[in-house]
């Protein structure tokens, strides 16, 4: 499937209220979405048939169309349904769910209050996220140039495009030196997050994750920290200094598309994949596994 543009897969999208053919989705060149990033999407999995925290992903979706002003005209139940509907038309039992939600193409220029929301729903088959013989034994993080802004500059409570084009900019330079992805701090000079998941590190047994206060405090961020919890281990949001990851023994990364992914690598720290990096991604599979398939 990988070489396959995906703009020619096969099998339907759910727009604007309608299952359209694949291929027919389309949007005008002058989309407000495209020239000025006026558009928020999320990103779910489904494992077994059922999506996983569908409802809280909705609700996020809505939540960033409000934070960047504007209404998705489809209710929290009618997403949730047409999600569900396309997962079944698609005949998928594990796979990518993105919704996405944008101002049209009705007026150009940074004013354009008037186009019509947009909304839109694609499925697909998409594996690991990282290579999974590397995730096992931990993948290599190069540091970002830039850095996640303050959040008096940019909407950082919202799931928005916009504030994708610098992760897209530092994966492609971690990439481009054999880097699996990279870490990016914040305006402050601390750590922030990976370009598309969040970074948690161990340290005499207790877990240390930066404190969402700029960046997406992601559904899988918040899933694993109550995962821990339940195995009575410490989790402590707090201020990272990139000094204090020398004194790390694990680091793993937490996002929908990542899942839990340990880390071996950041710049010149090093890490050992260990028991609780392992034992959470054993838990965290259980977790999103629907109960019935796990009963089988």
């Amino acid at each position: 499937m990988a070489s396959v543009p995906f703009d020619q897969l096969d099998g339907f999208i759910w727009m604007n209220g309608e299952f359209v053919k694949w291929a027919d989705a389309k949007v005008h060149v002058l989309t407000h979405g495209l020239h000025y990033a006026s558009s928020v999407f999320e990103g779910e999995r489904a494992y077994g048939g059922e999506i996983f925290k569908l409802e809280e992903h909705t609700k996020r979706l809505h939540d960033s169309a409000e934070i960047l002003g504007f209404t998705i005209p489809y209710s929290e139940q009618v997403i949730n349904e047409a999600c569900r509907e396309l997962l079944r038309k698609q005949g998928f039992s594990d796979a990518y769910v993105r919704p996405v939600a944008w101002r049209g193409s009705e007026m150009m220029g940074v004013s354009a209050q008037k186009n019509r929301i947009n909304c839109a729903i694609a499925i697909w088959q998409w594996p690991s996220y990282f290579d999974p013989e590397q995730k096992l034994k931990g993948i290599r993080l190069d540091m970002a140039e830039y850095r996640r802004p303050d959040p008096r500059t940019a909407p950082s409570r919202a799931k928005a495009a916009g504030l994708y084009m610098i992760c897209t900019l530092s994966k492609h330079a971690a990439e481009a030196k054999g880097y699996a992805d990279a870490l990016m701090l914040d305006w402050r000079g601390q750590v922030a997050e990976a370009t598309g998941a969040n970074v948690f590190f161990v340290k005499d047994g207790q877990l240390h994750t930066p404190l969402a206060d700029c960046f997406l405090n992601g559904i899988t961020r918040q899933t694993v920290i109550e995962l821990a919890k339940r195995r009575g281990l410490t989790v402590n949001e707090r201020a990272i200094q990139p000094e204090e990851l020398s004194t790390f023994s694990e680091c793993f990364l937490t996002g929908t598309a990542a899942e839990v992914t340990p880390v071996s690598e950041i710049g010149e720290f090093r890490f050992t994949p260990g028991e609780i990096s392992k034992q959470l991604m054993n838990d965290y599979t259980a977790e999103v596994t629907p109960k019935q398939i796990a009963a089988e």
